[in-house]
């Protein structure tokens, strides 16, 4: 009880030393002793070290403030104005594959092929989202979550990929963009998250041809010149490394194609190339301000120390590690080492392509779940060494999903560095859990809810750096169709009855809420 009422003794004197914690935390690191001892507060016991004060049984109105201003400190607020918000994409969502003049598309073929998606899952339900988007909505709004990326349908819009367009899948588009408006979220529109029309996948191969890369800035120059008078912000193409690598590399998402390495190469050149012909049409045809750019699932170098030459050679791994993709989008040339590893398979192109490839941005989305290497610095060739990744490094439910926070720190941190883009969106980030439903209809879901707490305190990081991160959108907002892993896997907010469609609020639904309202890591 003495030692109790002596620090109370000592808040009160001490409270005008509240103003000096800022200074402290200003301070360069070699200064903080030094600055604590000359302010007084070292008779409280405190060191430059993080402040936290042990609770007492009695608490005076000095003491609440002395506390409130600490957790302020250790609350510090994303920058204001910050984007929150949740993702999610058509196939996996919408359902209604055969309403309203949609054309088939090369998922809904994929689905149908036995073994392809696992318990032979498919699209055709989804969420049900083309009908129960107005609750979905009000799911986000419940949310405080300010904004909401989907992706429109292609088929919806063209059914054959081009030709005469579909006025009743424009419809549906705009009825939901009204919607979103009518409760204070802003839309912002990918217009392509993979479901490529069948009809270009038999007529072209699909993008095996720069035919579908005209067809698609066609498309997205319609979208522009229809919703861009409510749309403002547009991403071309989700993940062009995945779709490209997975369907037409390794066959295990649609179309299921594996070609050989020179046919690849081409593909992915094609699609980089119609990222830039459809940021051409939509500049041509939307409304003055509406912006646009890309959202690419980055692969991020980690430096494993984080000192000067393992930071460069971090950012020095994370241009090659993206050189078919982000690097060649933002840089308007494929790198030396990209070349000369492709060899004669080297996709063909010109000059004037790559021009189109690189034209201006206005932002960049960026796609994180996990590292794509933690690297150090070396004397060889390349500048810097790979290390593999432990077999007992922590993972999600998705095997895929090695955890390490500090990847969203640095993804954003890279491209500033590399690229130096106005504005950078983290387009998704989230984790996929085990999910359990109690008998009393309720998801604990502890696990997500750390990995928010790691990951977007990371993200604050940089943000605090000066990193321009706009948004954030959590993926997603309610378990989906996760493509070969059918609905096995669960990323949602939300859970999902997949035979009832019902709806249920996950423990991290009201973590994001609680975060989203206070623009802050709690």
């Amino acid at each position: 009880m003495k030692a109790t009422c002596q620090t109370k003794t000592y808040n009160m004197k001490y409270l005008k030393t509240v103003d000096n914690f800022e200074k402290i935390e200003n301070q360069p690191k070699s200064n903080r002793r030094d600055f604590v001892k000359s302010s007084g507060l070292a008779v409280l016991g405190l060191s430059a070290a993080p402040f936290h004060f042990s609770s007492f049984d009695i608490k005076t109105e000095a003491d609440k403030k002395v506390e409130l201003a600490l957790s302020q400190k250790n609350n510090p607020e994303f920058p204001k104005g910050f984007l929150w918000g949740t993702a999610t994409a058509s196939y996996q969502v919408e359902g209604a594959v055969n309403e309203d003049g949609r054309g088939k598309t090369i998922w809904d073929t994929f689905c149908y092929i036995p073994g392809k998606i696992l318990n032979n899952d498919t699209g055709d339900v989804a969420c049900g989202f083309y009908h129960k988007y107005k609750e979905d909505i009000q799911l986000i709004k419940s949310l405080n979550a300010k904004s909401f990326r989907f992706s429109i349908a292609w088929s919806r819009i063209f059914p054959d990929g081009t030709g005469t367009p579909n006025q009743k899948g424009l419809d549906f588009y705009n009825r939901m963009v009204d919607e979103l408006l009518a409760n204070g979220i802003e839309p912002f529109a990918t217009l392509y998250h993979w479901d490529l029309p069948q009809t270009l996948q038999d007529k072209y191969k699909g993008w095996q041809s720069k035919e579908t890369s005209k067809a698609f800035a066609d498309y997205a120059g319609y979208v522009a010149e229809k919703l861009s008078d409510r749309v403002k912000n547009f991403f071309t193409l989700n993940e062009i490394w995945t779709f490209i690598q997975l369907g037409y590399g390794d066959g295990v998402f649609a179309p299921g194609l594996q070609l050989p390495p020179a046919e690849l190469y081409q593909a992915r050149h094609n699609a980089v190339l119609a990222h830039g012909l459809a940021v051409q049409a939509i500049r041509a045809h939307g409304k003055a301000g509406t912006k646009v750019g890309v959202a690419e699932n980055i692969k991020v170098a980690v430096p494993y120390i984080e000192t000067p030459e393992h930071i460069k050679a971090a950012e020095i791994a994370t241009r090659e590690f993206n050189a078919g993709y982000m690097t060649v989008i933002m840089e308007g040339k494929y790198t030396d080492a990209f070349l000369k590893k492709a060899g004669a398979d080297a996709p063909k192109f010109t000059a004037e392509e790559l021009k189109i490839i690189s034209s201006p941005v206005d932002f960049c989305g960026i796609n994180i779940y996990n590292p794509e290497s933690y690297v150090k610095a070396s004397s060889n060739e390349e500048g810097y060494e790979k290390f593999p990744f432990s077999k007992s490094h922590p993972t999600s439910t998705s095997k895929w999903e090695l955890l390490a926070p500090e990847t969203l720190y640095w993804g954003a941190k890279h491209v500033q560095k590399l690229w130096n883009p106005k504005e950078i969106y983290i387009t998704e980030n989230g984790y996929s859990g085990a999910d359990e439903l109690t008998p009393d209809n309720h998801i604990y879901d502890t696990d997500r809810i750390m990995f928010l707490k790691g990951y977007l305190s990371q993200l604050q990081r940089a943000t605090v750096e000066g990193v321009p991160v706009k948004g954030y959108f959590y993926w997603s907002l309610v378990d989906n169709f996760e493509w070969a892993s059918g609905y096995s896997i669960r990323f949602g907010l939300y859970y999902m009855d997949h035979k009832s469609l019902v709806r249920i609020p996950k423990l991290s639904a009201d973590y994001f809420k609680a975060i989203a309202h206070n623009n802050s890591v709690l």
